[in-house]
Parts: C-alpha cells; structure tokens; sequence
C-alpha cells in the first residue's frame, strides 16, 4: 500500500516487469553457447561412432582427443574469419559515411531530418535534432551509423575474443564425453559417455533458457534430443562398419 501510494505521489507508475535488455549481438557470448554445444554434440557423436565399432579403449580415446583439437581450431578459425570480415565490412561503411559527412554535410543534414520525419517527428523538430547531431563530427558519424546502417560503431566485435571464446567453449563441451575413456573401458566407457553427453545436453538447454526465457523443459528437452540423434545415428553407423569390416 504504501509502495503504491508512493508511486501515486510522484505520479510515476512502477514498472510491472524488469525492462532490462542483454546484450544479444556480441560476438564473444555467442561463439562461446555455440561453441560449446558444437563442441559436446560433435564429439559425444564422433565417440560414440568409434566405439559402435568396437575398437580398443586407446583408439576412442586417440579419436576423442583429435576431434578435440581439430573441432577447437576449426571453430575458431571459423569465427576468426567470420568476426574480422564482418568488421572490416562495417569499418567500410563508417569510412564511406564519414567520406560523405566531410564531403557534404547538407545533404547529410537532410537526409538525418528525414530520417527523423520518417519516424513520427514533425519536420521543424526533426530538422532541429539533425543539426544538434551533426554540430559535432564523432557524435554525426555515429548517429548516422546507427539510423542509417544500424551499426554502433563503439560495438563492432571482437574477431580474437570471438575465436578464444569459440576456441574454450569447443574444448569444455566437446572433452566432457571424452573424460571417461580415460578411466573406463567396453561399455561402462560407452554409457558413461552416455549419460555426461545428456546431462551436458540438458544443462546447455537450462543456460539457453535463462537467456530466451524460454520453458526451461522445451530448451533442455530440445538440446538433448539433437544430442541424442547425432549420437544414436553415429553410433549405429559406426557398429554396422565395424560388423561389416570384422
């Protein structure tokens, strides 16, 4: 009651839920959920493959530590390459805008206040916030980036970050079904694989939830069946070549 009246007195009402945005476009945070999903689904499958054919313990344990290293690199070398070109697109654009604010600030000028009419501002307004933006060079550059291209240029990503974080996250999940071929042989390796692989699976479901808000069951359920396909199918595979070959 008192909250309430509070609100009432300074004529402000409380919000009815946290207005509180993530930051859902850094390249870091996604190489690294990515990165760990790829890691732990590609190899629990490329395992669990291996031993469908029955080889030795050492052999699924060679085959786990190379799909390791060689998924790792791979992914960031990948998100390396993806990150720097998606930059040095984005750095071109800035320097073409920049260009054209030295070259012809009018123009740019109006195409800001139309820009701002475009979104409901009455045209004296619009015109009056276009030269607020544009009396300073940085301040016009990086509004015109953001209205016109949707970039921030303080925000463009990390190329490096982006491969270190794809790099680790690979590793973490793609070395949890690997663990137990280090201790365990024959098909209490293979269960244990297993059972890490999903509980991996669900857990990386739950840290999805938390994000999306999403049902935390449909995110870990969802996770787990993607798990345990890519792993039923190699597995299968696996056994029917190491028949075949026996």
């Amino acid at each position: 009651m008192v909250q309430a009246e509070s609100s009432r007195s300074t004529g402000h009402a409380r919000p009815a839920f946290d207005h509180h945005h993530r930051d859902v476009q850094g390249g870091v945070a996604r190489a690294s959920v990515f990165g760990a999903n790829d890691g732990l689904v590609s190899n629990v499958s490329l395992i669990l493959g291996v031993a469908g054919a029955n080889p030795g313990a050492s052999v699924v344990r060679l085959t786990g530590i190379a799909g390791l290293i060689a998924g790792a690199v791979s992914m960031a070398a990948g998100e390396y390459i993806s990150m720097r070109a998606q930059t040095e697109l984005f750095e071109r654009e800035l320097e073409i805008e920049r260009i054209a604010l030295e070259r012809d600030p009018h123009f740019e000028l109006a195409e800001l206040a139309q820009l701002y009419e475009a979104r409901g501002v009455d045209a004296e307004t619009a015109e009056q916030m276009a030269r607020e933006m544009m009396a300073d060079p940085e301040r016009a550059l990086e509004t015109h980036a953001r209205e016109e291209l949707g970039i921030d240029p303080s925000s463009l990503g990390s190329p490096i970050g982006a491969a270190v974080g794809s790099f680790l996250a690979f590793s973490v999940g793609a070395i949890i079904p690997l663990v137990p071929w280090f201790f365990l042989i024959g098909e209490a390796a293979v269960i244990t694989s297993v059972i890490l692989g999903a509980v991996s699976a669900m857990g990386i479901g739950l840290a999805l939830a938390s994000f999306t808000h999403r049902r935390w069951w449909f995110s870990a359920g969802r996770q787990l069946l993607v798990a345990v396909v890519a792993a039923g199918i190699t597995y299968f595979v696996g056994h029917l070549v190491g028949v075949s070959t026996a």
